[in-house]
């Protein structure tokens, strides 16, 4: 069996030292000065000897094993399956592996693949962090293992997060329907009391006080997780067909996806009836005779953000945390200009 080629096969053929072909393999190689000239002729080297590193050996040396755990809500919801994909492609190009996994929105699942994650020798984690998981994220702060919140962050307890401005973004949503002439506009939103969903609710009523129209209980609707599709079916007759909406916002597009299914089965026409916006994207609006009107977020930014934040902090742990929220974009064809 042939040899594995070493940093000192590859020195030889090049001319130059261990050290140096190890900060070039390593992609320090700027950083330590090494001309590009020296540095492509080493990369081509290895790969003409099909060098790979002994990851093994590094994990032993540096106490890293170069390896991230990520733990999105549902990796099936386009927004979650998108944003792990935009942080692979980030933690890939700056050297790192990425491990997922999905809490269901259910802390007893959350933290169980936390402990998976954790057996693994992550070097640090981007969560979104399930309702009932506020003690674990604030144990997780205390032993000092870098993490990075992404989607939702608790506000009492001070770490990195990336988010939206969930309160801005929905005072852009019902104000655009609000332009529209709409006065009752239904509001349908889960169960919870994760600080993301607070604000997009309290986006929603303050951009209807500014325009005098009181908050209407009886327009708000909430849902839980575990029962979507009954209680949506429940819900959409009640602001359709009993309460007589102008108009409903859905504050997720798990939400909508949903709804728009129970309202076109009320009524193939009623999305020229009923006007809807809807916070985040989602594939199965394109399958619609009625583009949907929806909240964009910079799902690639938040990715890249994350990412970039936690290696910071797995390189150096007493820098100061970073709290990142970026803007939504109200999009859609049937916008007028």
């Amino acid at each position: 069996m042939k040899p594995k080629t070493s940093l000192k096969d590859i020195a030889k053929i090049v001319g130059v030292s261990i050290p140096l072909v190890s900060y070039v393999l390593s992609n320090k190689g700027k950083e330590n000065r090494v001309s590009e000239k020296t540095a492509k002729r080493i990369r081509e080297v290895a790969k003409e000897l099909n060098y790979h590193p002994n990851w093994n050996a590094r994990s032993l040396k540096t106490n890293k094993t170069r390896t991230i755990g990520v733990i999105v809500a549902d990796i099936s919801n386009p927004f979650f399956s998108n944003l792990a994909r935009n942080i692979e492609d980030e933690a890939f190009s700056q050297d790192y592996t990425v491990i997922f996994g999905s809490s269901d929105e259910n802390v007893e699942k959350f933290n169980k693949v936390l402990d998976f994650l954790k057996m693994r020798q992550v070097d640090g984690f981007i969560i979104a962090a399930p309702e009932g998981s506020k003690d674990i994220i604030a144990d997780l702060a205390k032993a000092g293992v870098p993490f990075v919140l992404i989607d939702r962050f608790f506000n009492d307890l001070t770490t990195n997060y990336v988010t939206v401005d969930n309160f801005k973004a929905s005072m852009q949503a019902t104000n655009y329907l609000l332009g529209k002439g709409n006065k009752k506009i239904g509001a349908v939103l889960y169960h919870s009391t994760l600080h993301h969903y607070k604000e997009r609710h309290q986006g929603y009523v303050e951009a209807l006080k500014q325009v005098g129209l009181p908050e209407d209980t009886e327009l708000i609707k909430r849902i839980n997780h575990g029962s979507l599709k009954t209680d949506m079916k429940r819900v959409v007759k009640e602001l359709v067909q009993d309460a007589g909406v102008d108009a409903i916002y859905f504050h997720t597009n798990t939400l909508a996806e949903e709804g728009l299914t129970q309202m076109l089965g009320l009524d193939r026409k009623i999305l020229k009836k009923v006007d809807v916006v809807v916070f985040d994207q989602n594939s199965s609006y394109n399958f619609l005779e009625d583009p949907i009107p929806y909240l964009h977020q910079p799902i690639k930014e938040i990715g890249q953000k994350a990412l970039r934040i936690l290696i910071e902090q797995i390189q150096e742990p007493t820098k100061e945390l970073q709290q990142i929220s970026f803007d939504t974009s109200l999009e859609s064809s049937s916008l007028e200009p």
